[in-house]
């Protein structure tokens, strides 16, 4: 089993920046894709960006630019968000796709965490 536990949430005003964590504990994998996906209220949950097992990373057009993807070798994935935007308000979520196949289809997605939640206002 694969836990995920996602930190770092809060509010920040309109330019300003925040700091995602998500921490994996339990099983390794060979090959894995990280990924952070995002549910505005009545939107429905988007591809945000993700991060492979050999850094390749992949970012949703809406963030390219603002937001960075990175991980490290103690199974912790980050988004760093800077000049944050009210559309980006919203839960985030990151979650675990093995092995990897395609980074942006959330519905191969296997391990998910519960979440923290971004306000940005304006």
């Amino acid at each position: 089993q694969v836990q995920l536990v996602e930190s770092g949430g809060g509010t920040a005003q309109t330019g300003g920046s925040l700091r995602l964590s998500c921490a994996a504990s339990g099983r390794t994998f060979s090959t894995y894709v990280m990924g952070w996906f995002r549910q505005a209220p009545g939107k429905e949950r988007e591809f945000v960006a993700a991060i492979s097992w050999i850094n390749g990373t992949y970012y949703a057009d809406s963030v390219k630019g603002r937001f960075t993807i990175s991980r490290d070798n103690a199974k912790n994935t980050y988004l760093q968000m800077n000049n944050l935007k009210p559309e980006d308000t919203a839960d985030y979520y990151c979650a675990l796709q093995e092995p990897y196949r395609n980074a942006r289809a959330q519905n191969i997605y296997r391990y998910w965490g519960q979440g923290t939640q971004v306000t940005v206002s304006s």
